[in-house]
């Protein structure tokens, strides 16, 4: 049993170092991506797969739009949070696929002098992906306070000199925006990790039926992560476009 909070390298691109939740990351991309394409032509008689897609989009964009309170604005921002929970859904997904944290190559070292480096692992259970799905989204969030108000106002919910008690807020609003980052990443890293930490536990152990609730389990947690996170954005993105009160 092999438990690494740090992600292993499985080869090198030259001088880049290639993990194993770096790799899966890439394959994730890569089965969106055609997924995409196959979804790229929308036909009026929509067969299985787009007509559960458009289910799919109509209630997140209604979920969307009655939290920011407009579906003209929701619109304009749903790419983006839908893009995040399928992308974080997915990725979560893979974990529970056969063969990863599994399959992979024994290396020596380690306490039991051997240990498995595997080929595939969950790619929110590593630090840097969900850091910097938090760096994007944030990031985003200003973007969309400053398109709305403008630079002068978004800014002014931030630095402002008309009194002490507002310039406080102000700095409190900008530790505020800066907790996001690490609110974001480490809930959804430690959920993650916390549970590839569970299966790999269960599975030393007990190889059928047992495991069977922790895995209904895990892909609970899985679709509850991704969408707390694209909701989260969504929420911030409501505050960063109202204006100042």
């Amino acid at each position: 049993m092999n438990i690494s909070l740090a992600p292993e390298t499985i080869f090198t691109m030259g001088s880049l170092p290639v993990t194993n939740t770096l790799f899966t990351t890439w394959i994730v991309v890569a089965f969106l991506a055609g997924l995409a394409y196959a979804l790229r032509r929308a036909t009026m008689v929509p067969g299985k797969l787009q007509n559960f897609f458009e289910l799919v989009c109509e209630q997140g964009l209604g979920l969307a739009a009655g939290i920011i309170g407009s579906e003209q604005t929701a619109k304009k921002f749903f790419s983006l949070a839908m893009t995040v929970f399928l992308f974080i859904f997915t990725a979560n997904m893979f974990k529970m696929l056969p063969g990863v944290n599994s399959i992979g190559l024994m290396h020596s070292g380690g306490e039991a002098g051997k240990e498995l480096i595997p080929f595939l692992r969950a790619p929110a259970s590593d630090l840097n992906f969900t850091l910097a799905l938090a760096l994007i989204s944030v990031f985003f969030i200003q973007i969309a306070g400053v398109s709305f108000l403008g630079l002068k106002r978004y800014a002014s919910k931030f630095f402002t000199l008309r009194s002490p008690l507002y310039f406080f807020v102000g700095m409190l609003d900008i530790i505020s925006e800066c907790a996001k980052i690490i609110s974001f990443s480490f809930r959804l890293f430690g959920n993650i990790f916390a549970g590839e930490v569970l299966m790999v536990v269960v599975f030393s152990f007990f190889a059928f039926l047992v495991p069977l609730p922790f895995m209904i389990l895990e892909v609970f947690v899985g679709f509850i992560q991704a969408f707390v996170f694209a909701m989260l954005t969504v929420v911030f993105i409501k505050i960063a476009v109202s204006g100042n009160h």
